[in-house]
């Protein structure tokens, strides 16, 4: 579809939808269009405050569940208490390179947040779900290895945007497995996955470092663009006639901004051996599996 904007988002009346961490930046702005057309859309988020203020700004259907996807404990007990069908299930949350950190569980925050804790919401929600489970990434994959000898950075020195890296392509490499299982299965959902390019969040400017604060800010006031502009990959992958597996990004300068489009990935992202493995390896460290 060229030219995707918000025009073409269905109509979605009667659609529940869940993004996580959709209080700011692309997830907000997401779940204001999803609402806009209709869906009831929840916002799942760690503080319940700032999601009601959030949700208050959008119009439609909104209403705001806690969930903390650094903490196994919160997201059985989001899973738990949900009833009923879900046309889509919004992968949205992350951090982006803090100082080295641990999950309450114990896993490096990064990965622990971005993958594990999607992972296990993903798992355990799937059995509701009717359409799709979009799954934000990044181009930060790019630079990203999956070391399975060391997923939690116990043993190395922690280097920040590599952990942040290996999150992101074990986002892409979920996408993967999720869809061959699905497709195992004779289910028609679709997992498919999106990337923002470099657009102006709040993620920039909550790295732990004041340097990094402040090159941060910098850039999103010279190069990215909006979080609404950078929602948009996330809303062609959740709307968009894609086979599964897609992954979505802006297809102008370097993928940082512009209309959406299918956009590539790294090698190590289409690795099948190591998708199956770290699917493995997952199950094990959340306790969760594939429901279907």
């Amino acid at each position: 579809m060229a030219n995707f904007t918000t025009a073409d988002v269905p109509d979605l009346h009667g659609k529940r939808v869940i993004i996580t961490g959709a209080n700011s930046g692309i997830g907000a702005a997401a779940a204001t269009v999803l609402a806009a057309a209709g869906a009831r859309v929840t916002l799942a988020v760690r503080s319940l405050d700032r999601g009601r203020e959030a949700a208050a700004k959008m119009p439609g259907d909104t209403e705001v569940r806690e969930l903390d996807l650094a903490d196994l404990a919160s997201v059985r007990a989001f899973a738990s208490a949900w009833e009923g069908e879900i046309e889509l299930l919004i992968n949205n949350a992350g951090v982006m390179v803090p100082p080295l950190g641990r999950t309450r569980d114990g896993f490096e925050l990064q990965f622990g947040t971005n993958h594990l804790g999607h992972f296990a919401l993903t798992n355990l929600l799937l059995a509701h779900v009717r359409g799709r489970v979009v799954t934000v990434s990044s181009g930060a994959h790019r630079m990203g290895q999956i070391d399975f000898d060391d997923l939690n950075w116990e043993r190395r020195r922690y280097r920040r945007w590599a952990a942040y890296g290996q999150s992101k392509l074990a986002n892409l490499l979920f996408t993967r497995e999720l869809q061959r299982r699905l497709s195992v299965a004779g289910s028609p959902l679709l997992a498919v996955a999106a990337h923002p390019g470099y657009a102006a969040t709040n993620l920039q400017s909550h790295t732990g470092s004041n340097l990094g604060d402040r090159l941060g800010n910098l850039g999103n006031a010279l190069l990215a663009q909006s979080a609404a502009a950078g929602a948009l990959p996330t809303l062609y992958a959740a709307c968009a006639d894609i086979p599964g597996g897609s992954y979505a990004g802006p297809g102008g300068f370097q993928e940082m901004r512009g209309a959406p489009r299918l956009v590539g990935r790294s090698g190590r992202a289409q690795d099948d051996a190591a998708a199956r493995r770290l699917w493995e390896v997952s199950e094990e460290l959340t306790g969760t599996s594939f429901p279907l």
